[in-house]
């Protein structure tokens, strides 16, 4: 019951409880307010389009072009998977369930962009098997091995 007191007790004084950063914390806002739009949004494709497509607009460059062309690439070689934002990040999904997405550097202050896939990819191969990949930049090599993964994760 103490320590139920002192956690009351720093929140109500202004401290923040050690835990969840400032970034984390807009994430899973982002990922509430996502839910709820996406109740609305499985109806309509082209809703959870323009949603990735404004959060791209929001990145900085050069990861705004690089997520330009990951969606371009991913409509081209999957038309199946449907874009939708997760977390507050482009993404795509089969059924509802994202297959994989897009993280700016910016997203957590990290040193590179990152392209990943969830368990929903049909990515495995053998015990062991990469599931996200920094990005630094697009070139015609990284754009093959992308076409090449995604054809793969919704197979």
């Amino acid at each position: 019951m103490e320590k139920v007191k002192k956690v009351a007790q720093s929140t109500a004084s202004g401290k923040r409880a050690k835990g969840f950063t400032d970034e984390e914390r807009a994430a899973m806002k982002e990922r509430a307010q996502e839910l709820k739009a996406e109740a609305r949004a499985n109806k309509d494709k082209a809703a959870g389009e323009s949603a990735v497509l404004a959060k791209i607009a929001e990145m900085p460059e050069p990861e705004r072009t690089m997520a330009q062309r990951l969606h371009e690439i991913i409509k081209d070689s999957a038309p199946t998977l449907s874009p939708k934002t997760w977390y507050g990040m482009p993404a795509y999904a089969r059924d509802g369930k994202v297959v994989c997405f897009f993280q700016s550097a910016e997203k957590f202050n990290s040193r590179y962009a990152t392209f990943g896939f969830s368990d929903e990819a049909n990515l495995d191969e053998g015990a062991m098997w990469p599931t996200s990949f920094a990005l630094k930049e697009l070139s015609a090599v990284e754009e093959a091995r992308i076409v090449a993964l995604v054809k793969k994760a919704v197979s």
